[in-house]
């Protein structure tokens, strides 16, 4: 399976197979502290510690880490490790077929739970900051709400929790004809090149807009750079565990039981008002993927006295890794930290 090639994918191809492209991304040394099944956490140690309370990321399931660690001038960890911070970013992998019977508690419950308690080893206070990305938000909110004992704090970014409005994406899943255990059926894993399709349905002319705009600034190397380090890590996905994707679409996407109850994790329930640790939430106006009223319940429903919600201008992608994001957006995060370790 395929999805059809655009004048991007092939510029993409060509330069991820020159000899300096795939040095560019996720280059920021580190040290592999924990390793299971497919997954691995992975630490980034600052020369000159300033904080006690290390951070940990945990990315999308279905995108590579390496979005947090894009290259000079782009790597939100390359930054924090220089203000001293201490990093911790689980690596998902790839799964293979014998992993379509990972389920959300697997994933949430069990290899989230292993990197928290591993990278709290590191912390003088047993805690750490937790940092949720995209869907690995949706997946770490459901942990801190079920285990809150190791975290300090929640950074959500771009998470998407209300599901009921979750833009277009919640009307394809909703339809009659999603059969989503025909699908498990035939792939087992989803496909990441159907998902890769869907989410280019969300803004069919992209491609060639990202096309006309590489080709109006070939002149301009760090803007090439930039751009083309991100369209390589969108192209670069991951297939979703069957199992964990029956589960997300039935119970959150359909059901939108975080915010009608009746989720569950690992045994435990999954209520968002029993989370009571200081929280920031960010969210994006541009973001087609994540709008900001499916993100905004992680405030809105918690129980804790310290939280806030951030919207900035900017899509999901680039308003991350953008070369404006070291002034607007990664000093508000580091601050966030900063203020209140364990």
């Amino acid at each position: 399976m395929s999805p059809t090639k655009s004048p991007l994918d092939s510029i993409v191809a060509l330069w991820k197979r020159a000899p300096k492209g795939p040095a560019l991304v996720g280059a920021t040394p580190h040290t592999v502290v924990w390793t299971e099944n497919k997954w691995k956490l992975m630490r980034f140690a600052p020369a000159v510690p300033k904080f006690k309370t290390p951070i940990l990321m945990v990315p999308s399931l279905i995108n590579r880490w390496y979005v947090l660690d894009l290259g000079p001038t782009r790597s939100l960890i390359e930054w924090l490790v220089a203000q001293g911070h201490e990093v911790f970013c689980i690596d998902w992998g790839t799964p293979g077929a014998e992993d379509r019977y990972l389920t959300w508690d697997d994933i949430a419950g069990r290899y989230i739970g292993r990197a928290t308690r591993v990278a709290a080893r590191y912390s003088a206070s047993g805690k750490v900051h937790m940092l949720g990305y995209c869907l690995g938000g949706t997946l770490a909110t459901t942990y801190i709400a079920a285990f809150p004992e190791h975290v300090a704090s929640y950074l959500a970014l771009a998470a998407p929790l209300d599901f009921d409005k979750a833009g277009i994406m919640t009307t394809w899943t909703r339809v009659p004809t999603f059969d989503i255990g025909a699908m498990i059926a035939a792939f087992g894993n989803v496909p990441w090149p159907l998902m890769q399709a869907t989410f280019k349905m969300l803004k069919p002319a992209g491609d060639m807009v990202k096309t006309v705009a590489l080709l109006d600034r070939a002149w301009d190397d760090e803007f090439l750079e930039g751009m083309l380090a991100t369209e390589r890590w969108g192209s670069d996905n991951v297939s979703f565990p069957g199992a964990c994707y029956a589960q997300y679409i039935q119970e959150l996407y359909r059901e939108n039981r975080l915010i009608t109850g009746g989720f569950s994790l690992a045994g435990r329930p999954v209520n968002l008002s029993a989370i009571t640790c200081p929280i920031l939430a960010i969210a994006f106006t541009d973001d087609h993927i994540v709008p900001v009223d499916s993100a905004a319940p992680i405030v809105e429903r918690t129980s804790s006295i310290d939280k806030q919600l951030v919207v900035q201008g900017g899509g999901h992608v680039g308003a991350v890794v953008s070369r404006k994001a070291a002034d607007r957006l990664w000093p508000i995060m580091s601050k966030f930290w900063a203020t209140r370790a364990a």
